[in-house]
């Protein structure tokens, strides 16, 4: 489950400071403590609709760098080494009840506009994400 959460964290906050990468980790947890979304961290990341041969959607998942259609491997060195230290202290914050996020459950890079995200209360932004509940 820290390798899932990770991966989305190198994947989707790459370059972020430290405090914006637990928080999309926080983020993720949260969905997985809510009933609405699965509740274990791989599932949360992996969910989407998948086509009649079971392959993801293209751009239709939860987490953008799941079906964008580049390979999920991350990259040995600095960066990977930070997402999993990050992961790490996301969960480990999760476990004591702190939540850096307030209770986001979701969240996008500022240089997007979802669709979703005005039917949500937006909370803050930090670095290039803005989260929301």
């Amino acid at each position: 489950m820290l390798e899932c959460l990770a991966l989305a964290i190198y994947f989707e906050a790459q370059g972020e400071p430290d405090i914006g990468q637990v928080a999309v980790g926080q983020t993720i947890l949260n969905r997985v403590a809510d009933p609405r979304w699965p509740d274990n961290t791989c599932e949360v990341i992996y969910q989407g609709p998948r086509d009649s041969r079971g392959n993801m959607v293209r751009h239709k998942c939860q987490f953008s760098f799941y079906c964008d259609g580049r390979p999920d491997r991350p990259q040995p060195g600095a960066a990977w080494d930070q997402a999993q230290h990050n992961a790490y202290m996301a969960q480990t914050l999760h476990r004591v009840g702190v939540d850096v996020t307030a209770g986001a459950t979701h969240y996008h890079a500022d240089y997007v506009a979802p669709g979703w995200a005005d039917r949500l209360r937006r909370l803050f932004q930090i670095g290039r994400h803005i989260f929301y509940r």
